[in-house]
């Protein structure tokens, strides 16, 4: 017996040392190749980068992962304990393998025969969604518990749940418990109830079977099975078990405000992102970009930009219609539109089928709705010849000229029906095929508040405000008169608007200039013909001080372009973009520095970090009391001259307008002290808008309306006088100080020592002679 008992002995040493021998192989044959913990201890996931507004609401976000990196204490207090009910209840207690759950699946799989349960920890979880693959073998699984074993060796439980809530995949395209409560619930994971947080949790199992959005009833099973765990265990209370359960949850999607408003404006901060981070880190890098936008302003001027678009295209005229359908392709467009009355509001466009067209009406249709337009709505869609005024073309008063059945339009809501199944009342609408940009900027700080690049972000991602070089014409003239005012010129130098004819040797062909209207004014007051905006003057003014001198004053602004030496630059001939031009107008609102337009102020990493901020950049260009007068000069155009449109907003406002030959750009540059904005309109093929398209007529009124819907956000501030500067009455015509006898007279800024000190003596009247052209450019000098 005794012998029996050592054989036996024996024999269950060997097969324990076997065992563990075997145990041991096994373990150093699957621990052979494991892959190392950096990507977990260096955590750093696919992550969105978000960028904010100057208020710090979201403008838009760039990702590849609809992920967002939470903390623990930045989510609710239910969501771990949901999540540890439904996958994990004893994470606590293990180190990282559960050998009572995987015993527990194994039984149950058994007995169904199939898997049906998992005993994998959440730390496994983390460790298979990080270094390895899914697929289902032995050796993945006994290289799963090594490394989840290690892992709780690493790192603390709370830096395991971590990355698991934020890694793990909850459908519709969230990663992470952020994401899904964005996705599931409109809020953040921190807002969410211990209903919701169960809703969320019983969602890793299967997240296409268990969606809320797509199989409610599931999804209901699931978080009821969650919250029984979490009352088991004794997490929550019978009262908010049953609280919870008994709650009726509302599932909707936190809005993404990304290329909704200002899609220019976050293209732009893509791109200046892009070229200093790489594609990799602005897509996963879960950066925060902190910009100038303000979200007032930004939707003021697309609203602005869009409405002064349609307005100049409306004044070209109609174009035809978007297509024209046969009788047997009608009945399949309606039945594709999903229109609903309640999303008709006033204004909306939709596209329309006309069915009848009388002189006085069109009956249109638009899905299961019917629709009229009226002949007062057609008005404006005579076709007008774009070398002649728009206002001679007689309007439409036949809407036969103009639809016909078949024919697919756009149009605009007016009024709904008074009695359910009657007729909407519509306005007939075209989409512009005209291009423009908006640029707004505060001149203390450079902070770009508001920037459009076009009509349609959908039809065309090409930035006209930072992208397009285009002629500005007379928006040049302040930079040749600054130039003027430090070369020997003052507001009151009277210089002849008269006939001037240059001649080109090399290719024997001749420039003949002309002011817009093509009429000469004679002696004219430097004041006046900024005002005016006389091309024959500032040409004069141009040859005085020598072109040189002008591009030299243009680069000190900080403008960009490439100046042919020649008359034609003092006319606005070099191409600049808008946001350049706003640039160099600066100047003027700062009182002699110019500041670089500044967008993104602040990068910060996935962690909070800061890892750049801007500095604005600021150059001094020209002298304050320069400044000063180019402003007050300014200020005059838009009381007196071609800007006259905004003085409907009722401040001091310095402006100017800009029209390229044969209108095929408009601008307005117009600024406060508090802030300045650009406009730019013009086609992107380079061609004639039509007569009358000029500055005035076609960019100041999108000036006027996006800044009348600002403008009452500042105080009222007009342009501080520096030092050095006397103010004095001139006489319109002579250029001399106004006297009793003066017809009309202008209260003009000079330097000191610098203003007329002869009272004129006759009565003057503006534009009469005062001598040779000679003689008035010696008055100068």
């Amino acid at each position: 017996m005794k012998k029996l008992f050592k054989i036996l002995l024996i024999l269950f040493a060997a097969g324990t040392l076997l065992g563990a021998a075997g145990a041991v192989g096994l373990y150093v044959w699957a621990s052979h190749d494991l892959p190392g913990f950096k990507k977990i201890t260096d955590y750093r996931p696919p992550l969105v980068t978000t960028v904010h507004a100057a208020d710090g609401q979201v403008l838009g976000y760039f990702y590849k992962e609809r992920r967002f990196l939470a903390r623990l204490d930045d989510m609710s207090p239910w969501l771990s304990k949901a999540f540890l009910a439904a996958e994990d209840s004893a994470f606590y207690q293990h180190d990282g393998v559960d050998l009572v759950a995987i015993f527990r699946a194994m039984v149950v799989n058994i007995k169904h025969g199939s898997v049906r349960q998992g005993g994998s920890t959440i730390t496994q979880q983390v460790i298979k969604g990080l270094l390895l693959t899914s697929e289902r073998k032995y050796e993945r699984k006994i290289k799963e518990a090594i490394l989840a074993y290690r892992l709780e060796r690493y790192l603390t439980k709370s830096e395991i749940l971590t990355i698991y809530l934020n890694h793990i995949y909850l459908g519709s395209g969230s990663y992470g418990v952020e994401a899904a409560a964005r996705t599931y619930f409109g809020k953040h994971a921190k807002d969410l109830t211990i209903a919701e947080c169960a809703v969320l949790a019983g969602l890793p199992q299967a997240p296409s079977r268990y969606s809320p959005l797509h199989n409610p009833t599931a999804a209901r099973a699931r978080q009821h099975y969650v919250l029984g765990e979490m009352r088991d265990l004794g997490w929550i209370t019978r009262a908010q078990y049953d609280e919870a359960v008994a709650q009726k949850l509302e599932y909707k999607s936190m809005p993404d405000p990304s290329w909704s408003i200002g899609p220019y404006y976050l293209e732009e901060v893509r791109r200046w992102l892009v070229d200093r981070y790489g594609e990799d880190m602005v897509y996963n890098g879960g950066l925060q970009v902190w910009t100038g936008c303000d979200l007032k302003h930004q939707a003021a001027a697309d609203e602005a930009l869009r409405k002064g678009l349609i307005d100049s295209a409306r004044r070209r005229g109609w174009t035809g219609p978007i297509e024209n359908l046969a009788a047997d392709a009608r009945a399949q467009f309606l039945s594709e539109q999903g229109f609903k009355p309640e999303d008709l509001e006033q204004g909306k466009w939709i596209k329309v089928l006309v069915e009848k067209v009388s002189k006085e009406r069109a009956l249109v249709r638009f899905g299961e709705e019917s629709g009229v337009i009226p002949v007062a709505s057609v008005h404006w869609c005579r076709v007008p010849d774009i070398k002649k005024a728009t206002e001679q073309v007689p309007s439409v008063k036949d809407v036969t000229e103009v639809l016909a059945p078949g024919d697919v339009v756009w149009a605009s809501v007016v009024q709904a029906p008074v009695k359910a199944g009657k007729a909407w009342t519509l306005d007939l609408e075209r989409e512009p095929d005209v291009e423009g940009a908006l640029v707004s900027m505060k001149p203390d700080t450079g902070e770009v508040v508001a920037m459009c690049g076009g009509y349609d972000f959908n039809r065309s991602q090409f930035n006209r405000a930072t992208q397009a070089r285009r002629q500005p014409g007379s928006a040049f003239k302040p930079i040749v008169y600054s130039a003027a005012i430090d070369n020997g010129f003052t507001p009151a130098s009277v210089i002849m608007d008269a006939p001037i004819v240059f001649s080109d040797d090399d290719e024997g062909k001749l420039w003949r200039p002309e002011n817009y209207e093509g009429v000469f004014y004679g002696p004219t007051l430097l004041r006046t013909a900024l005002v005016k905006s006389r091309n024959l003057v500032t040409i004069r003014i141009a040859q005085k001080i020598g072109i040189r001198k002008i591009i030299e004053r243009a680069k000190a602004l900080g403008l960009q372009a490439d100046f042919p030496e020649d008359l034609s630059v003092s006319l606005g001939s070099a191409s600049v973009s808008l946001i350049n031009l706003c640039q160099a107008y600066s100047t003027f609102a700062r009182g002699g520095s110019w500041i670089e337009p500044r967008m993104v102020l602040s990068v910060q990493d996935s962690w909070g970090e800061e890892i750049y901020r801007s500095q604005p950049v600021v150059k001094e260009a020209v002298s304050p009391q320069t400044a000063y007068i180019m402003a007050s000069l300014m200020k005059d155009v838009v009381q007196y001259g071609t800007g006259f449109r905004a003085k409907a907003l009722g401040r001091p406002v310095a402006g100017k307008t800009g029209t390229s030959n044969n209108e095929q750009d408009a601008w307005f540059m117009g600024y406060t002290p508090y802030l300045l904005t650009g406009v730019f309109v013009g086609f992107d093929q380079m061609k004639p808008m039509g007569r009358l398209e000029t500055g005035s007529r076609a960019a100041s009124p999108i000036w006027v309306d996006y800044r009348s819907k600002v403008e009452n956000d500042y105080p009222y501030t007009d342009f501080q006088q520096p030092e050095g500067i006397v103010m004095a009455r001139i006489d319109a015509g002579s250029g001399l100080l106004a006297g009793p006898s003066s017809q009309e007279s202008y209260f003009l800024p000079f330097k000191v020592g610098s203003q007329p000190t002869e009272t004129v003596q006759a009565a003057s009247s503006p534009g009469a002679p005062g001598g040779t052209e000679d003689d008035l450019f010696k008055q100068v000098f």
